[in-house]
């Protein structure tokens, strides 16, 4: 096997430029859950068919990730391994970001619906194309003991991006007048200006990774693998992502369970936000798509999610310091557990001028969200073997798209049959899942707990 060696510890200003991309991701990534089923309504969609156009992204996701995993995996030009991948991937999702809002345009040649689903299409495969190698990039760079750093510091700009594409519709038109209304089956100015911008920082922040950060090469990779994790021969070709799968570790089939569950409610909350708070909090009827307190309501849509974006930006800061006294997994299960009691307090909102109180209840969901984004990579990563970390960061992607997938197909009959058409119980609903995603943690195998390593 040869020599093997360690990896070099980075410093925090490292660790920043190496995840600064992310940024820029998730702001083009928060404009798009905070504003598409608004989007997708004003074209024409009805509230029980939101789910449907949704399952864009998970099925997208489960086909891209672990494919731009394998090649990444076995990718070196100039540029690097993971590198190339997430720039071709911001180029792409700045385009769908810029024709999404835009799609009135085209109705010429198909419906304004479709043709926003088609670039909602696009988003979703670019999107996944950037994400996936950022998550290995972490685990290919960093040493152990520096793993849930990195995960926690990529959280926080996760949070800080998303923060700024979930408020900025709201600030172009609260601070700077950009109009929030239009005609039926157009688009708010505001929300066409605000996606121009993601598109912008997207591919600014990406050339900052790219050009600030680099990458081990193949022999130096294959001299750090660690002899525990070195069992085994590389892939040979694309359809051994098959075998790879059956032969997951473990820990990845154990922390599967707690992925499912957890983003089968985070789809539900993504969905149906915008309808529940026009219904429960507005008072609106389901029919209502395109008035002002409409508008008002899905605008808040945005700020309650930049909240919960804020908090996870600020608490994934603590996560390590928290993990290291009572351990990763119990850090999840608590976290996991805030973000459930958040989502069923909404409950409890039940008129306009309450509404403030959403931004409390998107505090525990933002704690949930800045451990869904670090726990479960950071307790993974220590489980699978480097030369596959590619493949199977794509892999554990499954995990989080087959929840949104089925979600996604009886998610609006649900809230039709089951709910009588209220859509604030597919929040309450979720909330309660993430409970059981909390209980389901505390059966993981953590090969290498931060709680060691201290």
């Amino acid at each position: 096997m040869g020599r093997y060696i360690t990896k070099k510890k980075l410093s925090f200003g490292q660790i920043w430029n190496m995840s600064f991309g992310f940024l820029g991701i998730q702001m083009g990534f928060a404009l798009q859950n905070a504003n598409a089923s608004r989007i997708l309504q004003t074209f024409g969609a009805d509230v029980e068919h939101l789910s449907l156009f949704w399952l864009v992204a998970p099925i997208t996701g489960m086909v891209v990730q672990p494919i731009i995993g394998y090649y990444s995996d076995r990718t070196w030009t100039r540029l690097g391994r993971r590198r190339p991948y997430f720039l071709a991937g911001a180029i792409l999702a700045a385009i769908g970001l810029v024709l999404m809002p835009n799609a009135s345009m085209f109705v010429a040649y198909l419906p304004a619906l479709w043709i926003g689903a088609g670039f909602l299409m696009i988003m979703d495969a670019s999107f996944n194309i950037a994400m996936e190698p950022f998550r290995a990039l972490v685990a290919d760079k960093l040493p152990v003991d520096q793993r849930t750093l990195g995960f926690s510091v990529q959280t926080m700009l996760i949070g800080v991006g998303a923060v700024l594409g979930s408020w900025l519709p709201y600030m172009l038109t609260n601070w700077f007048g950009v109009g929030t209304t239009a005609d039926e089956g157009v688009i708010p100015m505001n929300v066409i200006v605000a996606f121009i911008i993601g598109a912008v920082v997207l591919v600014g922040t990406i050339l900052w990774t790219v050009i600030s950060t680099s990458e081990y090469a193949p022999e130096e990779q294959e001299a750090m693998q660690s002899p525990e994790l070195h069992e085994g021969e590389p892939s040979k070709g694309i359809m051994d992502i098959f075998t790879d799968f059956w032969k997951m570790p473990k820990t990845m089939r154990q922390l599967g369970a707690v992925q499912f569950f957890s983003w089968f409610a985070l789809f539900s909350m993504w969905v149906f936000t915008t309808p529940a708070l026009a219904q429960h909090v507005w008072g609106l009827p389901a029919s209502d798509t395109s008035s002002l307190a409409f508008n008002e309501a899905a605008n808040y849509v945005g700020v309650i999610f930049g909240v919960y974006n804020l908090v996870s930006a600020l608490f994934a800061l603590a996560l390590p310091v928290i993990a290291g006294k009572v351990g990763r997994k119990w850090t999840h299960a608590i976290c996991l557990s805030a973000g459930g009691i958040g989502l069923m307090s909404v409950i409890f909102i039940s008129d306009p001028s309450m509404r403030w109180w959403l931004n409390v209840s998107m505090i525990g969901v933002g704690i949930a969200w800045a451990s869904i984004l670090a726990m479960p990579y950071a307790i993974l990563a220590g489980a699978i073997p480097l030369r596959k970390m590619g493949v199977y960061m794509g892999i554990f992607n499954f995990f989080i798209t087959a929840p949104q997938i089925l979600n996604g197909l009886f998610g609006g009959y649900l809230v039709r049959f089951f709910y009588d058409g209220q859509a604030i119980y597919a929040l309450i609903s979720a909330g309660g899942i993430l409970l059981i995603a909390a209980f389901c943690v505390v059966f993981v195998d953590d090969k290498d707990d931060a709680i060691t390593d201290s």
